[in-house]
C-alpha cells in the first residue's frame, strides 16, 4: 500500500520542480558558489509540491482512497526523503570530482566535504520537522508552514557556511582525508538527527492530521 502511494505522490503529487531540484545536487562543482544552496534547493522543492498538492487538491483525493490518514503523512514524509537523499546522492561524485578538478577550495564558504553532509542532514532535518507538523494541522495551510521551516533552516545554512571562516574552524572546511576523519563524527550526529527527526515529524504529523476535517 505504502508503495503504491509512493508511486502515486511521484508520478500525481510531485511538481515537476521536485526533480529539477533533486538534480541541483551537481552545484558542487560550482566554483566559488556557496554549497548551502543546494540544501535550500532540497527544501524549496518539498514546499512547491505541497503547494502544487493544495491547488490540485490532492490531499483531499487522497482522503478518498481506501487508505488510512496515517499512511497519507507517511507517503508525504517519504517523498520528502526520497528527493533529498537523491538530492545527496547526486551531489556525491561531483563533490569528489571537485577536489581534483578544483583543488584551491571554496572562497564562498564551506567545502563539499562530510562535515558539510552532516550539517546538510541536519538542516534537512529542521526543515521538514517544522514543514510537515505545521502544514499537517490544517494540511492546507503550506505557505506558513514553509515559512516558520526555511527560517531556521536558512540560518542553519548561513552559520554553516560563515563558521569555517572563524580561526579554529579551518578543519571543518579541508577535503584532505585526514581533517574529514574528524569530521566524520559531524556526519553520523546529522544522519541521527535526520532519521529521529523524520520518525518525529511523521508521528505528529499523522496525530494532528487524523484530527483534521476534510
Amino acid at each position: 500500500m505504502i508503495s503504491n502511494l509512493l508511486y502515486k505522490e511521484l508520478r500525481l503529487a510531485a511538481h515537476p520542480n521536485l526533480y529539477i531540484f533533486t538534480l541541483l545536487g551537481a552545484l558542487v562543482i560550482v566554483p566559488a558558489y556557496p554549497y548551502g544552496m543546494v540544501f535550500l534547493f532540497g527544501c524549496l522543492a518539498p514546499y512547491l509540491t505541497f503547494l502544487y498538492g493544495r491547488e490540485t487538491n490532492d490531499i483531499y483525493y487522497t482522503a478518498l482512497l481506501p487508505v488510512k490518514k496515517r499512511d497519507t503523512v507517511k507517503s508525504k514524509c517519504l517523498l520528502m526523503v526520497l528527493a533529498q537523499m537523491t538530492q545527496l546522492l547526486i551531489s556525491l561524485p561531483f563533490a569528489v570530482l571537485r577536489v581534483h578538478v578544483l583543488p584551491n577550495g571554496n572562497p564562498a564558504g564551506i567545502e563539499a566535504n562530510v562535515a558539510y553532509y552532516g550539517f546538510g542532514l541536519m538542516i534537512y532535518a529542521v526543515f521538514n520537522v517544522v514543514l510537515l507538523t505545521q502544514f499537517f494541522k490544517t494540511a492546507y495551510k503550506v505557505d506558513m508552514a514553509f515559512l516558520l521551516a526555511i527560517i531556521p533552516a536558512a540560518i542553519a545554512v548561513i552559520i554553516m557556511e560563515v563558521l569555517v571562516h572563524f580561526p579554529g574552524f579551518e578543519w571543518l572546511d579541508s577535503v584532505i582525508p585526514n581533517m574529514m576523519l574528524r569530521q566524520l563524527p559531524i556526519l553520523v550526529v546529522g544522519a541521527a538527527v535526520y532519521v529521529i527527526g523524520m520518525l518525529i515529524a511523521y508521528l505528529i504529523s499523522a496525530k494532528r492530521f487524523e484530527q483534521v476535517d476534510l
